[in-house]
């Protein structure tokens, strides 16, 4: 991974290993994986805002966020006086995904504690995730626009989406389409360039709402319509 290219020209020898150990050590204080979490909206957040966020002292975040910063798992952005604070890139998000899903499998069976809002609707970085974005997912594969592996999109699902208004980057610089494993639900949502555009679609026509600076997102009246409409999904549970 790009994160770990650094610290493994810094140390030729057990270079990949110490890099990894590096990331680990980074991730293992819950104030700083607090951090991380609140960066998966996929905004830049100061760090005062991300002190709050993990319950911690100005003093204090600015030791965590040094710690985040040498691993390469976030980076700094200067704007005039302030400093902004952001996930490094796509792939870091996927790894706290992924590390989300493995801390639940990890944990005894038992009733979901995720909250509802979250379950419900909220923004995995930059797509949609939760029981809304499964759903949708499912339905994707089912009307076959999206091949039974998730990897690609079909001629009448390409068509699909482009019909919808989705605008669907030509030639994308990452995955055009993928699955990614949703934590909370532990089936597949929409990810990739594919992702990101349906998420966008939604947040323009104002099917989804979200207040500045929370994953949650709620889906709107008109939004409950269209995606039972398109979709089939169902909203009578919530």
């Amino acid at each position: 991974m790009s994160l770990t290219r650094k610290q493994y020209d810094e140390h030729p020898d057990g270079g990949l290993e110490q890099a990894m150990s590096a990331v680990a050590a980074a991730l293992a204080d819950p104030s700083r994986v607090s951090m991380l979490c609140a960066l998966m909206d996929g905004r830049a957040w100061t760090a005062t805002e991300l002190s709050v966020v993990a319950d911690i002292a100005p003093s204090t975040a600015s030791g965590h966020l040094t710690k985040l910063l040498g691993s390469g798992l976030i980076r700094c952005l200067s704007q005039g006086r302030h400093r902004y604070y952001s996930l490094a890139n796509r792939e870091i998000a996927g790894l706290i995904e992924n590390l989300m899903g493995v801390s639940m499998r990890a944990q005894p069976a038992r009733a979901s504690s995720t909250p509802l809002r979250l379950r419900h609707a909220r923004t995995c970085y930059d797509h949609l995730a939760g029981e809304v974005a499964v759903g949708i997912y499912a339905f994707m594969v089912e009307a076959q626009w999206l091949t039974t592996d998730g990897d690609t999109l079909t001629p009448e699902g390409r068509e699909q989406l482009l019909g919808l208004g989705v605008k669907l980057n030509p030639r994308p610089r990452r995955k055009a389409c993928c699955p990614c494993l949703d934590w909370s639900e532990r089936r597949y949502h929409l990810g990739g360039d594919a992702g990101a555009a349906l998420l966008a679609l939604f947040l323009e026509k104002r099917w989804l709402s979200q207040a500045p600076g929370y994953r949650e997102l709620t889906v709107t009246e008109r939004g409950r319509t269209a995606l039972q409409q398109l979709f089939r999904i169902d909203f009578t549970y919530c």
